[in-house]
């Protein structure tokens, strides 16, 4: 009887999982159909009005901005002069893609086209549009979608001209295979929820904790309490500091003013082993952070990168060479030295290792 109840609860309960793993998935492809279907259609409505308007370049400039200004003001950021700008590129680069969608203001059925895949975001159409070569696109575009790539994959694949190679490879074949066999990058619901641009299609507040683990929330939370403690200037700015360049979205853990030294701290924590990609990152937050942060009087921003791995802990400065002077004559004087971090690190994971 006992055996009886356990092989129907367990069939009850793959049952139950099927609907619930089914329901997510079509959350995720629901999500990434509706943003990249709105762009589209909001790029061919712009695209028709400009062509029908005046052809002084002015003209367009203007209508973008008054355009732009009030969407943002009903719908939130992520509707800007430029997004709308990469909107209408967005539908001149797929003029002809949707099949048997309808206009969301029940106009005519598009023509016959291929349509877009669910499985691709509107972070995959963006580096994709930036592909000049239509067959080339296209590759990378179904490549994407056989293997599961992420955004970041599909543009290290662009970048490394993967078309290019494989064209002029003997073993199409064998390269294509070894693509599909990268890491298993299945979307989950937090994955579309993490994405900039869902959240500004939605217009919803990002969340701090949605860019962070577990680990990761715990000592960020104990080292923004850290250097508030030390009572030598600093003063709390931003958590998950999201920064765009490039199309690229970037997060930085921690950001700090200090009011004796006048200039930012960035923080950027990494679990695991510290890198030299790691230290030339936060040289390029640093450079990102001067050039759209930084206003007149501020000194040289610096940055400090943490990694906090289970029985060690890493702790260095970032600091671009034409400020290594300043630093090693005022700012040392104010900051935590790397070995009182690295400490602070190793006791906070300890603790928070023992609470587990």
């Amino acid at each position: 009887m006992k055996t009886e109840n356990n092989i129907t609860s367990t069939l009850l309960f793959d049952r139950i999982a099927a609907i619930l793993d089914q329901a997510r998935n079509h959350i995720v492809r629901t999500v990434n159909s509706e943003v990249v279907l709105a762009y589209w259609h909001i790029g061919k409505e712009i695209f028709e009005v400009l062509q029908a308007g005046e052809k002084r370049t002015s003209y367009g400039a203007k209508l973008l901005e008054d355009l732009a200004e009030k969407l943002l003001k009903r719908y939130g950021k992520g509707f800007s002069a430029t997004s709308l700008k990469y909107f209408r590129t967005f539908y001149l680069a797929y003029p002809e893609r949707l099949s048997n969608i309808r206009h969301p203001l029940g106009d005519e059925l598009m023509e016959t086209g291929k349509g877009f895949h669910p499985n691709l975001s509107w972070s995959h159409y963006r580096a994709l549009m930036r592909v000049e070569n239509p067959a080339a696109r296209q590759f990378y575009e179904e490549e994407a979608v056989a293997g599961g790539w992420s955004k970041r994959q599909l543009e290290r694949q662009i970048h490394s001209l993967f078309y290019e190679r494989i064209l002029a490879s003997k073993d199409k074949k064998g390269m294509l295979m070894d693509a599909r066999k990268q890491d298993d990058t299945t979307l989950t619901p937090i994955d579309v929820l993490k994405d900039p641009y869902v959240l500004e299609f939605l217009n919803l507040p990002e969340v701090d904790r949605l860019h962070e683990s577990v680990l990761e929330s715990a000592i960020i939370n104990n080292l923004q309490h850290f250097l508030l403690e030390l009572g030598r200037g600093f003063s709390f700015v931003a958590r998950q500091k999201r920064m765009r360049l490039d199309h690229e979205d970037f997060y930085i853990d921690l950001v700090f003013y200090n009011f004796h030294l006048k200039c930012f701290l960035l923080i950027d924590l990494k679990i695991g082993k510290l890198t030299y990609q790691d230290i030339g990152q936060m040289d390029g937050y640093v450079r990102m952070f001067e050039a759209h942060y930084k206003v007149e009087g501020d000194n040289p921003t610096i940055g400090l990168v943490l990694c906090s791995e289970k029985n060690e802990a890493v702790a260095r400065y970032s600091v671009l060479n034409e400020s290594k002077q300043l630093f090693a004559a005022k700012y040392l004087t104010y900051l935590p030295s790397e070995a009182e971090l690295q400490e602070e690190l190793k006791r906070e994971r300890s603790l928070i290792e023992e609470r587990k």
